[in-house]
């Protein structure tokens, strides 16, 4: 049986409860929902990347993005991304944003859908998980 291991990297802060960032078990990593946080500054709280649909939804890619390193992954290993969204007014500059970021990162596309969701904390507008498998 393999262990789970937590991944918080360095750009993160520790989770405010019992969950990590992410968990990877054996060749699967889950990255939990992550938003666009800056990386993180000791002794400073979480800090939004902007009041932007397009900062938040960079950062909050680059947040996933570390979490995937730190767990061994890559873009390419991922199967499934889900996307929240706090208003629907903003699905097609995020379909835009998400296009424009993977046509550089993604040698093939992962199933993806996205979710209006409207429980996020004030001034957040985007949150992003991902699900990937390791090797083949």
């Amino acid at each position: 049986m393999t262990d789970k291991i937590a991944l918080t990297p360095k750009t993160h802060t520790a989770p405010p409860a019992k969950f990590s960032h992410g968990v990877r078990k054996g060749n699967i990593l889950q990255v939990a929902g992550q938003v666009g946080f800056l990386p993180a500054v000791e002794g400073r709280p979480p800090t939004p990347a902007g009041p932007t649909l397009r900062e938040q939804t960079r950062q909050t890619l680059a947040n996933v993005k570390a979490i995937l390193e730190e767990g061994g992954a890559t873009w390419d290993d991922v199967l499934m991304i889900r996307v929240y969204l706090t208003d629907v007014d903003h699905f097609a500059e995020m379909n835009a944003l998400y296009n424009e970021y993977f046509e550089q990162h993604l040698t093939a596309v992962p199933a993806a859908r996205t979710t209006v969701y409207v429980g996020l904390p004030a001034g957040l507008l985007i949150e992003i998980d991902a699900l990937a498998v390791l090797g083949d």
